[in-house]
């Protein structure tokens, strides 16, 4: 199995989703602590590299958990049919094996960081088997994969912030609400992306009893639905301080526009699901690129 084909199992390019959150959430835990980190503004440190590493593995481990777990209704969907567990280009020895590299990335990396981070890295790794038995039982799985996203700008502010305050960064509430609101933006921006998502298979879902939302309700509630999501995430985003400067506004309010006008246009779009997929994908990187440009230890312009 060369590495084209582990990219291919674990669907890399979904990282374009959470990798500049968790950029956002370093980022906000460099400025917090600042003074008390070093007095080196520069916002690129060594810690920067094991939060990726960890990315990486936690993302890994999730797509291969997610492939093992949903080989079975894999194969009885005509969309999915062809993945590697089903057709047997890759062995379930081998995907288990993958899982394990994949935590044992995770679980380094977050060693390699400070105590809390490993010692809370049992988190996303229970929020990922969680995840792919949600959608054998409630609609709420869309949600439940917002929070496992979510939970990406929050291990990364952690990463930085414990080694400044230890367990009190938690217990102290540092999170809040800056960290807290981000991360609930991400998991709803999430689950509106995914709710869409999910419209893809709406039948072979209803045939094996796979609660996602479009297949439990009507079309005109999941694009309602969608775009109350959407706005919620915006809402958070507003909210969270100290995220008020109009620099941040109107980068996550163009993006909230554009999504929103993708899922109420999708009829009138040759492929709905490419274009959605490529703007939710673009919304982290707008907001990232407005937080850079905007912040002078960031940009470098100070």
């Amino acid at each position: 199995m060369g590495v084209k084909e582990i990219l291919e199992f674990v669907k890399v390019e979904h990282t374009l989703f959470s990798l500049p959150f968790i950029l956002i959430g370093y980022i906000h835990a460099h400025n917090q602590f600042l003074e008390e980190l070093s007095s080196d503004s520069s916002w690129v440190s060594f810690d920067i590299i094991w939060i990726l590493i960890a990315a990486v593995g936690a993302r890994g481990l999730a797509m291969t958990l997610n492939r093992i777990i949903d080989r079975d209704i894999d194969a009885h969907n005509p969309r999915t049919a062809s993945r590697h567990l089903v057709r047997g280009s890759v062995t379930i020895q081998t995907a288990w094996g993958l899982a394990v590299v994949f935590l044992i990335m995770l679980l380094f990396s977050a060693w390699q960081l400070n105590e809390v981070a490993l010692m809370m890295a049992w988190l996303p790794v229970l929020a990922f088997v969680i995840y792919p038995y949600t959608k054998r039982y409630t609609w709420g799985c869309h949600l439940w994969l917002g929070l496992c996203l979510g939970l990406a700008p929050a291990g990364a502010w952690l990463a930085l912030s414990a080694d400044v305050h230890q367990w009190d960064a938690i217990l102290d509430y540092h999170w809040y609400p800056t960290v807290f609101f981000i991360s609930l933006g991400v998991a709803l921006w999430i689950a509106a992306f995914d709710i869409n998502y999910a419209r893809m298979d709406v039948e072979s879902d209803r045939e094996q009893g796979i609660q996602s939302f479009p297949a439990r309700f009507s079309e005109q509630a999941t694009t309602r639905t969608s775009v109350q999501l959407t706005l919620l995430w915006f809402a958070c985003f507003a909210i969270a301080d100290p995220m008020h400067e109009i620099w941040f506004l109107a980068a996550a309010g163009i993006m909230a526009i554009a999504n929103i006008a993708v899922i109420i246009a999708k009829e009138k779009l040759a492929d709905f699901q490419t274009t959605l997929f490529r703007v939710s994908m673009l919304t982290g990187w707008v907001l990232l690129a407005a937080l850079i440009m905007h912040d002078p230890s960031v940009s470098g312009t100070q």
